[in-house]
This record gives C-alpha cells, sequence and structure tokens, in this order.
C-alpha cells in the first residue's frame, strides 16, 4: 500500500511539471516574439522542445520525426501567427491560451475521433500559416510545404484507422494538397479579422480543411462498410459544396493576400 500511494503521489507530481513545462514554453515563446520581433528564435524554440525527438539512434529519426510531424506543424504555425498578429496584444494572448489547449487537452488524447479532429487542426493553421508568409515564395516552395502538410495529416488519420496502405495513401493525399495548392496559391484571398493585427483567415486553409473533411468521411465510410455508401456522404458532400460556394462567390472579393 505505500509502495501505491508512493507511485500515485510520483504520478501527480510528473502531471503537474507536464503541465507546467507545457505552460511555459508556450509562454516563453509568446515572450520571445514580443521581446525580439522576429520569428526566427521562436522558431527554434519550437524546435528544441522536440529535443525527445532525436533521443534515440540516428536510424530512428526519421521515424520519430514524421511521427511528430503534426505537432510540429501546429507548433511552427504558432510561431508564425503571434509574429503575424504584432500589435494586437490581445489576439497574442489568445493564441497562447489555444496553443496551450492544444498541448494538454488535444494532443495527448489518442481516440480516434480526437486523433482526426488533431488531423483537420494541423490542416487549418498549417495551411494558414504558409498562406501568411507564403504570398512571395516561388510556386515550388508553396507546393512542396502543402505536399508535406497533406501527407502528415494524412498519415495521422489512417494510422488511428489501422490502414495497411497508409504510407502510399498518405503520399496521394499530399500530391492532392499539393495540386489544390497550387491553383489556389494563384488566387488566394484573406479575411480580415479586424482586431488580430495582420492575422488574415485564409481561404485556402478554410477550403482545403473542408475537403480533407470530406476525404476523411469518404475513407470512413469504406472502412466501416467495404464500400462508399451514398448515405454515409451524402451530408458531408453538401456542407462541403455549399461552404466552398459561399467562399467563392459571397466572400471572394473582401480582401486578397
Amino acid at each position: 500500500m505505500e509502495f501505491l500511494r508512493h507511485s500515485r503521489r510520483r504520478s501527480v507530481l510528473s502531471e503537474i511539471v507536464y503541465v507546467l513545462l507545457n505552460v511555459l514554453m508556450a509562454v516563453a515563446i509568446l515572450i520571445v516574439v514580443l521581446v525580439i520581433e522576429s520569428p526566427l528564435p521562436a522558431f527554434s524554440l519550437v524546435l528544441l522542445s522536440k529535443w525527445r525527438v532525436l533521443a534515440v539512434r540516428p536510424q530512428h529519426w526519421p521515424a520519430h520525426i514524421i511521427a511528430n510531424s503534426v505537432d510540429i506543424i501546429i507548433g511552427l504555425s504558432y510561431v508564425v501567427f503571434l509574429s503575424a498578429a504584432t500589435g494586437a496584444l490581445a489576439a497574442q494572448i489568445a493564441l497562447t491560451v489555444l496553443y496551450i489547449a492544444w498541448l494538454l487537452l488535444l494532443k495527448p488524447r489518442s481516440k480516434r475521433k480526437l486523433v482526426v479532429l488533431q488531423a483537420g487542426v494541423a490542416t487549418f493553421v498549417g495551411v494558414s500559416a504558409l498562406a501568411q508568409v507564403s504570398y512571395d515564395w516561388w510556386d515550388a516552395a508553396v507546393v512542396l510545404a502543402l505536399w508535406v502538410i497533406g501527407c502528415a495529416t494524412a498519415r495521422h488519420v489512417l494510422t488511428a484507422y489501422q490502414e495497411a496502405h497508409f504510407k502510399l495513401l498518405s503520399l496521394v493525399w499530399g500530391l492532392v494538397m499539393a495540386e489544390l495548392g497550387w491553383l489556389l496559391y494563384h488566387w488566394s484571398f484573406g479575411y480580415d479579422l479586424r482586431v488580430t493585427g495582420n492575422l488574415m483567415l485564409s481561404q485556402m486553409a478554410v477550403i482545403t480543411v473542408l475537403l480533407a473533411f470530406l476525404a476523411e468521411r469518404t475513407y470512413a465510410s469504406y472502412h466501416r462498410r467495404g464500400n462508399i455508401a451514398v448515405s454515409d456522404i451524402l451530408l458531408p458532400i453538401l456542407l462541403v459544396v455549399s461552404s466552398v460556394g459561399l467562399l467563392l462567390t459571397i466572400f471572394g472579393q473582401i480582401q486578397t493576400i
């Protein structure tokens, strides 16, 4: 009994330390952006926080980096958003709270629905951050970045479904994302959020996450039934088509990135 009580105390202490370290890291990134006014040191801090990824033999580094790619995408995107919201402290604090919520509430979850949600969040924030900074990039760099985001998020979802061919399907979805990104990059709009400095809501991010949602629902139907049932995907199709149509027709001329 004494051993069990001691183990519980150690478990609670470890949990407290885990929470504090994650909160301190998110706040430290915010402070670095505010004080130095450059995203580069904050990017370095995000990457250094992933030191455990490399705390194994070098031959395991690629697998660990790929496994943590969704978290890395969100961490780097957090820095981009903080930098874009310069001058809007309230927005930067709100972004910090959201990042802490990701680290403590959503990231540790392993239920399939929450894993899918993790991938959806990574798709949205990753593409949003890319759209925020890539307006003067070469096309090839944007396409490559979108391919990486697509592959990473698809792999995250497919492994939750225990898909045997997750590597091939991840590459296919990465290609779809790259092609879609190339198209939207040449016709990219951002919606001014007014209170977030230069941070805008990317139309490209909204459209890609909607299509990713439709793709996941289609795959879920196939995984469950062995074929794609129209009844399973009809509502998602209507939601995506109506939402994309609304974005392109009504809100398509608000403000260009």
